[in-house]
Formats: C-alpha cells, sequence, structure tokens
C-alpha cells in the first residue's frame, strides 16, 4: 500500500471511530432505525418502508449467492431514477459486490462498451434501456435482470436461472418464522476496499472508470448528515431528479437522503419542467439539490419578466418599498421550489452569475457546492447563510485543496484536492491515473480557480477550455458566456477560437424567435456583440457571434460538450 492510501485510510479510521460507523454500517443502521418508515417512492407511484427495502436486499442477496456471484464482482444497473433501483444499488454494496452504475442516457454501445470494460457478471436494466442493449455484445454477462420486477432478461447459467426461479422458496427456507430486524447484517466495508466504478465516459478508448472505495461514499455521506442533519431531519421529503449514476445525485440527493432516514421520491419519468413545477408543488421537498440548468430555467422564463416590468423597477428602486417588494419576490420563488426547503444547493456546472446575484439580493437561501466523479464528488460547500458570491464554498471535512500558483487568492491555478473521498484511480487505465493523481495524493481537477484568506473557493475555468489570447493572455471562455447569456435572445453560447479570434456560437431564445426573421435575430447579436465587448478588456473581445439553430448537445450533468464545436 503505498504512502497516500495509508493516510487516507487512517483518517477515515480515525473519523469513524469517533462515528462508530462504516458505509454498509449506515445503511444497516437507517435500516433499523426507520423499520417502519416511508424510505422510497416512485413519485406518483408505489411506495417501500426500510423494512420492505431490507426484505428487498436480503432477496437479491439470496439471488447473487445462489448463482454464484462472488465479493468484489462487477454488477452493472442501468435505468431511470426508482425504488427498485436504489434497492439493487444498495444490495449491491451490501453483498460486498462492486456497483457500476450506468447512466440510462448513453446509447446501446456506450453501455456495451462500459459493461465489458468493467467486466460485468449481471447487468439490471430498466424498462426503456432493456429494448435498446444486444445481449449479444456483451458476450461475458451471465445474466440481465429487469430492473421492476427483478425477472430474467436472460440466463446464461443454470444456477442463475434456478435460483431465481425458486427465489421465494429459497427465502421462505431461511428465514421460516419470518424476516425481523435481527437477521439485517450486512458485509463488513473496508475504507480502501472498491465499492463501485463510475464511468465518465461511454465510447470506446475514452471510457474512465471511477474507482471509488467505500471510505469515499462514507465521507460524503458523513458530511452531510453532520452538515444538514440538523437542517433535514429523518422522515423528510426529498426529491430525487439527478440521475443516481451520476455520483452528484447519488451522493447528495440518495445515499444522504436514505442514511439520513429520509422518504425520497424518484421522478421515474423524464423530468420536463412542468412535472418538476408539479413535482415539488407536491412533495415539498425539505432541501432540493440542483444542477444550474433547472433553476436558470424557472428564473429567467418565470421571474426575470416580471422583475424587468417598468412597475416593478420603479418599486425596486424606492428604499422604503424595496424591501417588502424583495420579501414578497423571494416568497413566491421560495413556493416555486415547494415552500419549505432549507436550502437549494447547486453544483455539477456553473451558475449564472445573473441569477446567482439576483436571487442573493432577495434573501433567497442558495448555496453553490464543488466536487467532481474522482472525489465521490463532494470537495467544497458552504451552508447558505455563509455563502459567498461567486465561489463555491469552502473545503468539507477530511479534504484539503490548494492552488497550484505563485498568488492563489489572485492568480488563478488548477485546483488540487487530496482526502478521504478521493478516488483510488482508473480502472484498468494506469495512465490516466497518473496523470491526474500525484505521489502525494493530490488529486488534479483539471479547473482552474482562486481561494480566498478564508477558504473560500472560486472556479474561473477549465484548464483545457482556457484560451489564449493573440498576445499570450488568459481567455476564459466561461466568464464571456456568462455575460453573454443574459443578454437579450440568448438562450445559451458556446466561445470557440479560430485562428486569433474568438467567436461565440449563440443558440438563440426559442420562446421570443418567432418574432424575428434571421436577419433581425442577426442584428440583435451584433448589438449584443458591441454591448459585451465594452465590459470585456481587448485581448478577450468577440470578433463575431453566429447563430446556432439547435440546442447544444450537453452532459448528464448538463454542462454543454463544447468539444463539439471547437472545430
Amino acid at each position: 500500500m503505498c504512502r497516500k492510501e495509508i493516510t487516507f485510510a487512517q483518517n477515515f479510521e480515525n473519523c469513524a471511530m469517533k462515528t462508530g460507523s462504516s458505509f454498509n454500517q449506515y445503511i444497516q443502521r437507517t435500516i433499523l432505525q426507520n423499520w417502519d418508515a416511508d424510505a422510497l417512492t416512485d413519485y406518483e407511484g408505489a411506495t417501500l418502508q426500510f423494512h420492505d427495502v431490507a426484505r428487498k436486499i436480503e432477496k437479491l442477496h439470496i439471488l447473487f449467492e445462489n448463482s454464484d456471484v462472488a465479493k468484489g464482482d462487477k454488477i452493472a444497473i442501468c435505468g431511470r431514477n426508482s425504488a427498485h433501483w436504489a434497492v439493487v444499488f444498495l444490495a449491491t454494496l451490501t453483498y460486498g459486490a462492486v456497483a457500476v452504475p450506468i447512466l440510462h442516457e448513453f446509447n446501446a454501445e456506450s453501455i456495451h462498451n462500459i459493461v465489458n470494460h468493467s467486466e460485468a457478471k449481471l447487468l439490471f436494466v430498466g424498462d426503456f434501456i432493456a429494448k435498446e442493449i444486444s445481449p449479444e455484445a456483451m458476450p461475458h454477462l451471465e445474466g440481465i435482470v429487469n430492473i421492476p420486477d427483478f425477472s430474467l432478461m436472460l440466463s446464461r447459467t443454470d444456477k442463475l436461472d434456478y435460483a431465481r426461479e425458486h427465489l421465494n422458496q429459497l427465502f421462505g427456507s431461511k428465514f421460516p418464522m419470518a424476516f425481523r430486524k435481527e437477521h439485517v447484517s450486512y458485509h463488513e466495508d473496508q475504507p480502501d476496499e472498491l465499492a463501485l466504478i463510475n464511468y465518465t465516459s461511454g465510447t470506446t478508448g475514452f471510457s474512465k472508470g471511477v474507482m471509488l472505495p467505500y471510505r469515499a461514499l462514507w465521507g460524503n455521506v458523513e458530511f452531510c448528515i453532520n452538515r444538514l442533519g440538523a437542517h433535514v431531519r429523518p422522515g423528510s421529503p426529498m426529491l430525487d431528479i439527478l440521475p443516481m449514476a451520476h455520483m452528484y445525485g447519488m451522493a447528495i440527493e440518495f445515499l444522504f437522503g436514505f442514511c439520513n432516514g429520509c422518504h425520497l421520491f424518484f421522478l421515474n419519468r423524464l423530468p420536463s419542467p412542468a412535472i418538476i413545477a408539479k413535482a415539488f408543488a407536491d412533495i415539498r421537498p425539505a432541501i432540493i439539490i440542483s444542477v444550474p440548468l433547472i433553476i436558470e430555467k424557472i428564473i429567467r422564463k418565470k421571474v426575470f419578466p416580471i422583475i424587468q416590468s417598468n412597475r416593478m423597477k420603479l418599486l425596486l428602486a424606492m428604499p422604503m418599498i424595496s424591501k417588502k417588494v424583495k420579501e414578497k419576490i423571494c416568497q413566491q420563488v421560495y413556493e416555486a421550489f415547494g415552500g419549505r426547503a432549507y436550502e437549494i444547493i447547486v453544483g455539477g456546472a456553473a451558475l449564472s452569475k445573473e441569477v446567482e446575484q439576483f436571487l442573493l439580493s432577495i434573501g433567497f437561501p442558495l448555496t453553490v457546492g464543488y466536487g467532481a466523479t474522482e472525489c465521490a464528488p463532494l470537495i467544497t460547500y458552504n451552508d447558505w447563510k455563509e455563502h459567498v458570491a461567486g465561489s463555491c464554498g469552502k473545503p468539507v471535512d477530511n479534504m484539503e485543496v490548494r492552488i497550484d500558483s505563485n498568488s492563489p487568492a489572485n492568480i488563478p491555478g488548477e485546483i488540487m484536492t487530496r482526502g478521504t473521498h478521493v478516488m483510488l484511480g482508473y480502472y484498468k487505465n494506469e495512465e490516466a491515473t497518473k496523470q491526474v493523481l500525484d505521489k502525494e495524493g493530490w488529486y488534479h481537477t483539471g479547473d482552474l480557480g482562486t481561494i480566498d484568506a478564508q477558504r473560500n473557493v472560486f472556479i474561473r475555468g477549465r484548464i483545457k477550455n482556457m484560451l489564449l489570447g493573440a498576445s499570450g493572455q488568459n481567455v476564459y471562455p466561461e466568464e464571456i458566456e456568462d455575460k453573454l447569456n443574459s443578454m437579450p435572445m440568448v438562450s445559451e453560447s458556446v466561445v470557440i477560437q479560430q485562428g486569433e479570434k474568438l467567436i461565440a456560437l449563440v443558440h438563440p431564445d426559442q420562446d421570443d424567435q418567432m418574432a424575428f426573421s434571421r436577419e433581425e435575430l442577426g442584428s440583435i447579436m451584433e448589438q449584443n456583440r458591441k454591448d459585451l465587448n465594452l465590459q470585456l478588456p481587448h485581448y478577450s473581445r468577440l470578433a463575431a457571434i453566429r447563430l446556432h439553430d439547435e440546442e447544444f448537445q450537453k452532459t448528464p450533468k448538463k454542462s454543454i460538450k463544447r468539444y463539439l464545436y471547437q472545430e
């Protein structure tokens, strides 16, 4: 074991001794303490109580055991968020197998690649995925199991056939006097034991399977319970919107919520704005975990048109009335998110400065966090009452952060972090691991940032996105895009470099586009360019804005795949 691994394991063990916990002990404890409470609900569907979850976990353990799944074997899971998705994941880790969560938004080829690369023994799939995949493209799988009812879609072994066909009989034989609390006993996980492999991409040759140990999951859950547990009590409702196969949604919405004894609701359908709005109103979640896109759409479409009216501008300019007006606006925005949330935590991509400044100006309980899949995911966070505008919080417990810069407070440098949450490396990719994990245990994030005297971290952009001005100056396209996105008729944008010129690709606001011809839109964008350039230093000014008819392709966390538009 290398030096950094000893440090991480010792750090984990020291902390775990204080709480008397490991990750699987957290799962076991929450099930026993909340035995008869509601645990998992498919929105507008069935509810599982914690004892139902325990019973289903036990049945899957019997299925694994009787079909020769060993501890350390890989079990892949691909489907939309659902109560049964959660059960499969929990059953996998509490058995001691390695979970391989796959984003349901990946295409069939990508799913095949991940299953094959991870050497998964079983694959659990949702209804939609089952229709897309080809079992023949995954020749080493021993079986494919349907997530909704745990029926077999494919079996390549007699033992798996027998185990599934006789599952209820095997369960009854093991627990003839009924399944009770005392029967709940889970795999004793070790700090550096591999818990899951999370793939950042599904394409052949570019797949990076992030190997996350149990200590990383434990560290994220422990931090959230310590920091959020006082405000989000056991039994509180939580809405899981983000895909659980992505670490942000998995750790903060799902694992924290479950281990904290909350009642989780899953949007097991395409989360359209209308469905999300209805779910907020119905469930009234105690805390909201979101990506910027959801927040920005609500604010830009429903709030900005109201506050930008002449009458509202006049009221906001009057000191004696402004405070009451802002309180009223804040309450209305708050109600749009259910009216009960302690705070809204935004992460996964950059939040618009315009939207952030507006929400902070009305006293809205907003905070911004920062993380990476390689840290499962938390690196920084601050309570909303301590949030500093433009920052993404301070380093979380058991994690260090440093900026690779001669002046970390003033000159952006690469953000580096190490601690309990950091991955073991990339699965079967030692070269990629060496590029981001150094000998001292620092994970090199590839993000540029600064850090102030109070340890607040500010993200400035991605190293690979940084452009060079004509005279060698550093240009951060995200900063230009943030300003451009708040201008008339701009829905979203990407700044690219062509030779020595900076060009902005703009997808216009679709709601208003019908009122303007393409020529008129071109004139509006030219005026936007002139107005924007007045706000920018000479070396980062735009030479042109080009209309882009279609919405930009995005990653699962809703950040634009800018590499597709560089040519």
